[in-house]
């Protein structure tokens, strides 16, 4: 049986606090000097040049070019098998220490900084109003903008980004601007995707463009006019663009804007007032959460395979996860009221369903390695994927901010309480915090051992996955 949001867990939420720690907020950073943060060995700040990093590692056979960051996860998602690399005998600010004695950095902008980084290759772009690219070897800029950059979107080597009235292509590695075109109308939404850009602008504008040259491919009105949002906008994905217009969920060739299929999900006022959130997945259908309702449709042909009704409505796309478990995968969503719910990709039946506590973010659930993780009000959830059974629930001090990230078993999140969380994944257990001067903007990002977020405490942090602002000895708890 359910139980309501808000529900003693004290039971059988296992592996987190069951009260929420109290909050010590950090002062801001200043703008200058080495950082210091409460509990780190050594300060926070710039490291070695990441081409003298890489050289280093290319003329030793002696394993990675740090004395903690991690090779990436193989090609499953699966965690390296081998040990961890020993900790440096030196602390990397000493003058003993070389280019494979990276450290975690900051780097502070001179305005307000948001969102979610984004990390390509040996670069991280960041937008503070404009778009910066910081390199993720030692924090150290590599460029900045010109222009406000309200939205942005990293593909094929280009940063696409707009100011609000045009919209513009940059070179991803210098900087330089590869094309610029006015728009008719304010720019709310971008997305990239095999050489298209796709824009939403005020007034119902949707517009497809040719991602190298910026010529406009087609444009239509009268769509996603109630809920002209970043993350409520069109959506494309490998070659298809979706738009809610005229009650109709519609699938456009990304390339032509040619109707493929439509299926009439009604308007806002039937679709219990929320966005209608499209998620395709590789199993050749698009699941769709309209207000109270789920839809399997074939990307291809537009047929529904089946829907799903429910109480609440969901503010979040769902998420679809394949394995064997259940047949062809499983779709897992949560509703506004926090109820978890997990169906059958195949068939549309209820699995499993539990109730968390009320939520207002638009992410989606996280499934990877056989779990759900999910950010309900200021407590991070984990849930069995296959039977729903839950594992642990950790509450932080604040609501969760974005979507949490989970790379080599441990899970990252960020909260209203202006920390960022790393979890052991399995067990919930804390294994290191920081507090920085602010929110933690958007989602964090984990890469190759590190771990990139946001505050708007104007910073960008890098930090080792596994050890936070430690660089030797083993992960604090």
């Amino acid at each position: 049986d359910l139980q309501p949001p808000g529900a003693d867990w004290d039971g059988p939420w296992q592996g987190g606090p069951a009260t929420r720690p109290p909050v010590s907020p950090a002062p801001v950073p200043d703008a200058g000097g080495p950082v210091r943060l409460t509990g780190a060995q050594v300060p926070i700040g710039p490291g070695p040049r990441a081409q003298d990093v890489r050289a280093s590692a290319a003329g030793a056979d002696a394993g990675p070019a740090t004395g903690w960051i991690r090779p990436p996860a193989g090609a499953n998602g699966s965690s390296p098998a081998t040990a961890p690399v020993p900790a440096p005998a030196q602390a990397p600010d000493s003058e003993q220490s070389g280019p494979e004695r990276w450290r975690p950095w900051r780097f502070r902008m001179s305005n307000d900084v948001w969102g979610t980084p984004v990390v390509v290759g040996d670069l991280l772009y960041v937008t503070s109003f404009e778009v910066h690219a910081l390199d993720t070897g030692n924090g150290r800029r590599q460029f900045k903008t010109r222009d406000v950059a309200w939205a942005m979107a990293v593909e094929g080597g280009r940063i696409h980004a707009s100011d609000g009235p045009s919209l513009y292509a940059l070179d991803a590695a210098s900087g330089s601007e590869r094309w610029r075109v006015r728009t008719d109308a304010w720019v709310y939404a971008l997305k990239a995707d095999r050489g298209t850009v796709v824009t939403g602008t005020r007034g119902g504008g949707v517009q497809a463009w040719e991602a190298a040259t910026g010529e406009k491919l087609w444009d239509l009105t009268g769509a996603q006019t109630d809920f002209e949002t970043p993350e409520a906008g069109p959506a494309i994905h490998d070659g298809t663009v979706y738009v809610w217009q005229d009650a109709r969920l519609r699938a456009l060739d990304a390339r032509t804007g040619v109707e493929r299929w439509s299926y009439p999900v009604g308007d806002a006022a039937s679709c219990g007032g929320v966005p209608v959130r499209v998620t395709p997945a590789p199993d050749g259908y698009a699941y769709v959460s309209a207000g109270t309702r789920v839809l399997a449709v074939d990307i291809v042909s537009g047929h529904v395979r089946w829907h799903f009704e429910c109480p609440a409505v969901f503010l979040s796309p769902p998420a679809f996860a394949p394995g064997p478990a259940v047949t062809g995968g499983g779709v897992y969503l949560a509703d506004y009221l926090g109820t978890v719910y997990a169906l059958d990709a195949a068939t549309g039946k209820d699995r499993w369903r539990i109730a968390t506590e009320a939520r207002k973010s638009t992410e989606p659930v996280l499934v990877v390695a056989g779990n759900v993780h999910v950010g309900s009000g200021s407590a991070l959830y984990t849930l069995d994927a296959v039977t729903g059974t839950p594992k642990w629930r950790f509450a932080a001090g604040g609501e969760v901010i974005g979507a949490p990230v989970v790379a080599a078993g441990r899970v990252h999140f960020g909260s209203a309480d202006h920390v960022l969380y790393t979890l052991d994944a399995a067990g919930g257990q804390l294994r290191w915090k920081l507090a920085t001067g602010g929110e933690i903007t958007g989602s964090p990002v984990a890469e190759g051992g590190v771990v990139y977020a946001c505050s708007k405490d104007r910073c960008v942090y890098a930090l080792d996955a596994l050890k936070g602002t430690g660089t030797g000895g083993r992960a604090r708890a």
